[in-house]
Formats: C-alpha cells, sequence, structure tokens
C-alpha cells in the first residue's frame, strides 16, 4: 500500500489518468475532484495522517441484459458491469472491529469476535460487512479490523445492484489488506451471494456480484453454480450506434421481498414435482407434456414462470452471439422477446393484486413510445418495481430522454456505459 500524503501526489501529478480513463470516470477533473474528496473524507472520518497507508478500490453496479430471474435456477444470464461504480479509500486499523463509512450513511462498525449471521443485523449493511469477513477467514486468511471510506454512485433501488457493488467492494478490499490478492473474481461474487443470502437474509442468485465483479460483458453458465462458467464479450455500443438506457420507474423495492422470494420458490416447485432442485435440471418438454397435472399441482403462474425461464434461458446464447457479431437486429429483437416474456410469463413487472399504482407498466409503455420502433426496452433486474431498461438510438437519444421525463420526471433517465473493468484496486 502507498502512504496517503502519496496518494494525494500521484493523483495531483496525472498518475492515476490512465487508471481513472479506463474506468470510465468520464471527465477526469471531475475525477481527479472525487478521488480528492474520497482521501479528504477518509482523513477526515477516521482521523489518519499523511503517512497512514491506504488502498483505493473499486466496484461497479450492473445491469442485467438476458436472463431474467434464471440464474437462481442455474440458468444463463448476459450481464455487464456500468460505469456507476463504489469508489473506496481502506487501510487496516489495528483493531479487531470494520469501520464502514458510505458518504451520506451512519458509520456502520462491526467486531470480529463473533463471525455467524447475526438476527438483529438482517437487511443492513453490516450484515453484509459481517458476511464478507466471516467468509475470507473461513478460507484460513487473517482478517482483522480495517476502516472504509466510500462513495457510491450506484443509488439504493436503481436497479443497478448496489448491494451487490458494496459486496465486491468488500471482497477487493479484504482480498488486497488480508488475502495476498489471491482471490479470484468468481470467488469473490460467490462470498457476495452467500453474505447476501445468509447473512443479509435476501435470496438471490449469483448474477450481480458475478458481473460486478468480473466486469465488461459477461455471459455466465449456472449449470454448476460453484464454478460458473463466464465468457467475456467485447461490446461498444457506441460504435453500434446506441446508448444503453436505465429509466427510474419512481416505485419503491421496499416491501416487495416476498414478491422476489416467490419466483424462485415457484419455480423450483415446478423443478420438485419431477424429482428435481431447480429448473436447469429440468426438460422443457416435460414440462409441456405435464402440463394438466403441472397445473392442478403447482398453478398456472408457477407453470408460466417455468416457461419463461426455459426461453430466456436460451435467449442468452442467442443475445451474446449476436452482440459478439455486432448485429444489434438479432440482438434488439431478442431484447424484446425476453421483456415480453418478463411481463406475460414470469410476470415480475407489477406486484400481485396492485391496481391503481403500476409504475413499471407505466414506464414500459412510455419507452416504448419513445422509442416509436426503434430500439427495445424491457424490465431491469427482478422486476416489480425500480428500474426498465432501454437500448436506444444515438440518433433518437435526447427526444427518447426529454419524452421519457416529461411522464416520469426529471432525471429519471439514465446514460450509461459498459465498463470493461470489475472489481478492482485502482491504486495501493
Amino acid at each position: 500500500m502507498q502512504k496517503l500524503g502519496d496518494v494525494r501526489r500521484a493523483l495531483a501529478a496525472g498518475e492515476l489518468d490512465k487508471t481513472l480513463t479506463h474506468l470510465l470516470y468520464g471527465d477526469l477533473s471531475a475525477a481527479r475532484r472525487r478521488v480528492e474528496e474520497l482521501l479528504d473524507g477518509f482523513q477526515h472520518t477516521f482521523e489518519a495522517g499523511e503517512d497512514t497507508p491506504v488502498a483505493l478500490c473499486s466496484a461497479p453496479g450492473r445491469t442485467e441484459i438476458c436472463g431474467n430471474h434464471t440464474d437462481h435456477q442455474h440458468g444463463r444470464v448476459l450481464a455487464g458491469a456500468v460505469d456507476l461504480d463504489f469508489l473506496a479509500c481502506a487501510a487496516p486499523n489495528g483493531t479487531n472491529v470494520i469501520r464502514f463509512q458510505s458518504h451520506g450513511w451512519p458509520m456502520v462498525e462491526v467486531c470480529l469476535d463473533t463471525l455467524e449471521p447475526v438476527e438483529g443485523e438482517k437487511e443492513s449493511t453490516a450484515a453484509l460487512v459481517r458476511g464478507m469477513a466471516a467468509q475470507a477467514a473461513e478460507k484460513g486468511y487473517p482478517v482483522a479490523g480495517f476502516d472504509v471510506y466510500a462513495q457510491s454512485e450506484v443509488l439504493p433501488g436503481s436497479g443497478l445492484s448496489s448491494s451487490a457493488a458494496c459486496e465486491v467492494l468488500l471482497g477487493v478490499i479484504e482480498n488486497h489488506l488480508f488475502c495476498r490478492d489471491e482471490l479470484d473474481p468468481v470467488t469473490i461474487a460467490q462470498m457476495g451471494q452467500r453474505a447476501e443470502n445468509v447473512y443479509f437474509g435476501k435470496p438471490s442468485g449469483l448474477m450481480d456480484q458475478t458481473a460486478s465483479s468480473v466486469g465488461g460483458a459477461v455471459a455466465i453458465d449456472f449449470a454448476n453454480p460453484a464454478a460458473p462458467r463466464v465468457r467475456s464479450v467485447a461490446v461498444d455500443l457506441d460504435s453500434l450506434g446506441y446508448a444503453l438506457c436505465i429509466i427510474d420507474s419512481g416505485a419503491s423495492h421496499a416491501d416487495l421481498t416476498d414478491e422476489y422470494a416467490a419466483v424462485p420458490k415457484e419455480m423450483g416447485a415446478v423443478a420438485a414435482f419431477f424429482g428435481k432442485t431447480v429448473l436447469r435440471e429440468v426438460a422443457e418438454a416435460d414440462v409441456l407434456a405435464s402440463l394438466p397435472q403441472l397445473r392442478k399441482t403447482v398453478g398456472d403462474r408457477a407453470v408460466l414462470r417455468a416457461l419463461h425461464f426455459f426461453a430466456d434461458d436460451q435467449r442468452v446464447e442467442g443475445e451474446t452471439e449476436a452482440l459478439a457479431k455486432g448485429d444489434m437486429d438479432a440482438f434488439l429483437a431478442l431484447v424484446d422477446q425476453s421483456g415480453r416474456s418478463s411481463w406475460e410469463l414470469l410476470q415480475d413487472i407489477t406486484p400481485a393484486g396492485a391496481v391503481k399504482e403500476q409504475a413499471m407498466a407505466v414506464a414500459l409503455a412510455v419507452a416504448a413510445r419513445a422509442l416509436d420502433g426503434r430500439g427495445a426496452c424491457r424490465v431491469h433486474g427482478g422486476g416489480f418495481a425500480g428500474t426498465i431498461q432501454a437500448f436506444v438510438p444515438l440518433d433518437r437519444l435526447e427526444e427518447f430522454r426529454a419524452r421519457v421525463e416529461s411522464v416520469l420526471g426529471q432525471g429519471s433517465c439514465h446514460v450509461l456505459r459498459m465498463r470493461p473493468v470489475g472489481g478492482t484496486v485502482l491504486w495501493s
């Protein structure tokens, strides 16, 4: 690690410029100011001296491109890291306590005397902090207390998975401070998933953490979750004439845990009908042949959600090949199919029973009209609330954004880029 004062001098001298540019931080002057503010925040929060050895680390948010609710059934997904991230300055503190300060939020302190899940920490940042540290310790590494000052552009509820970015950030920090950088990106992703499932208490697949940890556009096959197959795909949407937009529907994810949990539960019920654990182990032909009895046993929504799984799992391969070839027409046609399947079969657009408020459905209808037959849009992430995704022709981008924001509000349409780098140490 480098001393805090030395990092400041390197930043002023432009020695971090190449790294900041590679991470798609945009305007270099703004990026330098952001890092400078991060260093100031760390120093003031933890009363650190200029000679304190520190590490600068980053983990990006992610965008799901295809494979809506397929990962938890050991299916395939296509996802990508985006140019919004958690940026952090971290250093060992010589204690047995992790202090995690995210700008604008209360300080989180976690004592490592207990590495088991704590019931009172469920659904909190403290649970993620404890869960990531516990797993590094379980792997035999001498994890101890450390201080973190972080700034996040991946806002909670944005659909870009701030929780996965936080988990990967903690994994990158611990990997560098205590694990001799021996943990690979997929291992860090698996640690993040377990922290979220077991410590935080939220059921989730492995897509979010893998996309954030690996970076770039990635096709992930979870047939064996212990060793997922990851294929990187080089994608430059700018050169293909399209922008990636994430649009906030205005609806909150709060109180939707049961809706999210019902998706894997119902898909699992279909698999269990055939004596299997997940749908990846079931043949679609067997499901179709057993529809009458399945409908009686598990219900129609579960059957429809299973049919969505099989279709979207196959679409991942098609979208991956289309992107690899730069065939946007084929890619966009599949994006449109995936979006329709999520709405009609998976049914993760509107919470059950919602009548007056159907924000995601409205957002999709507004985006489709603004595209006017060009590009494509779909649900983004887990669904039910939060954001949608649109691929918009560059020559239509400003008009598209204006039309969407005239209905959904100023600042609701975010134009992003796909970041080529996942969880990483910027400077140490």
